[in-house]
């Protein structure tokens, strides 16, 4: 019944703007027509007669689990629309919403957000409303940091020599420190986290090795372009001399609506507990737990991002274990390498730098 009347009414608006073409566009608030509680609402109000190409555009607004961060609920209503109606994502518009408490800077974000994942749908246009919020709050649209800063270049490929016990680790932090005149020390951890440094220099053993070392760095173009090195000390979730478990690490804690976790590593405790992001994990090495169980339920994104299918129910704590390399570029854009010094059995230094991906 809903199917038809809105049909009709579409075929009246297109007759009375005749010969003017008339746009008509079907706007659905998918967290009350998909809402998981009540299953048969969408077969009544999200009828298959809406399917494309009855309407010329489909408009959608997901508000209340973008504020909410139901991040998985809102991923399936995409996909449970995209099935159901059949609208390409340029014949789509999306409708982020308004704020209604002033100053609330995490709805307005998290709106942001939605806006930029909107358009990497490829939507056909994007609207924020309401106009009183947005000018209460003083709301701008920047552009996304991806569109100023291109994606530097990386190469998804593992460093193609084995380290060896000769290679050097050289983890760095980044402190200022300032003397007074008394002779006392104020220090300023400028870092959060270790940088980490290596020279693989060391590890080439034969000219065969020295070659493929030599084809590896013109490859990179020198520091141009990173790539992946296992850092022999530190590469597990767990201890170097175990296999990673599903409980090793603690990525946080269901809420019911969350659904995405960042891989991290966790060094010290207390006031000294460091929390390291894991960009570039081995895929297969991952295995994840829900309040001390194993879970299937989920997919590793980009990133290093523990996706679930349905969110972790609140309070149910989420652990991980994996293996990881660390994302790296050469340090220089020159290698020094002299033939009579590596016959004689000196190494030759090669300088490589841990790139940052991705803040905690």
């Amino acid at each position: 019944m809903l199917a038809s009347s809105t049909t009709s009414l579409r075929d009246e608006v297109r007759s009375a703007a005749s010969p003017v073409s008339a746009e008509v566009l079907l706007l659905t608030f998918l967290p009350t027509v998909l809402d998981p509680r009540m299953p048969e609402i969408r077969r009544a109000n999200l009828p298959t007669g809406w399917a494309s190409p009855a309407f010329d555009r489909l408009q959608v607004e997901d508000y209340d689990w973008l504020t909410s961060g139901a991040e998985a609920f809102r991923r399936a209503a995409y996909a449970t629309v995209n099935a159901r109606l059949g609208y390409l994502p340029v014949n789509q518009d999306y409708l982020g919403g308004y704020v209604p408490l002033p100053g609330d800077s995490l709805a307005w974000r998290r709106i942001d957000a939605g806006l930029d994942e909107a358009a990497s749908r490829g939507v056909h246009e994007r609207f924020v409303w309401a106009l009183p919020q947005i000018c209460r709050d003083g709301f701008v649209r920047l552009p996304p940091a991806s569109d100023e800063d291109p994606m530097l270049p990386f190469d998804d490929l593992p460093y193609p020599l084995a380290l060896g016990r000769d290679a050097t680790v050289m983890p760095e932090f980044s402190t200022s420190v300032a003397v007074t005149a008394s002779g006392y020390e104020r220090r300023n951890s400028l870092w959060s986290n270790a940088r980490l440094r290596f020279d693989v220099g060391p590890g080439i053993r034969s000219e065969t090795e020295l070659g493929v070392l030599l084809a590896f760095f013109r490859a990179r173009r020198g520091a141009a372009r990173g790539f992946r090195l296992r850092d022999p000390t530190d590469y597990s979730s767990n201890a170097m001399t175990a296999a990673p478990t599903s409980s090793d690490q603690v990525l946080g804690t269901g809420d019911g609506l969350n659904a995405s976790f960042p891989l991290v590593k966790h060094y010290g405790a207390g006031d000294a507990l460091q929390s390291r992001r894991i960009t570039r994990p081995h895929p297969a090495s991952v295995t994840v737990s829900i309040d001390g169980v194993t879970s299937n339920g989920w997919t590793l994104a980009d990133g290093g991002v523990v996706r679930f299918a349905a969110p972790p129910a609140a309070g149910k704590a989420v652990r991980a274990g994996f293996t990881f390399d660390v994302p790296v570029r050469f340090a220089e854009d020159k290698l020094e390498v002299a033939g009579a010094v590596f016959a004689a059995g000196e190494a030759p230094s090669v300088p490589v730098i841990e790139i940052r991906e991705a803040p905690l």
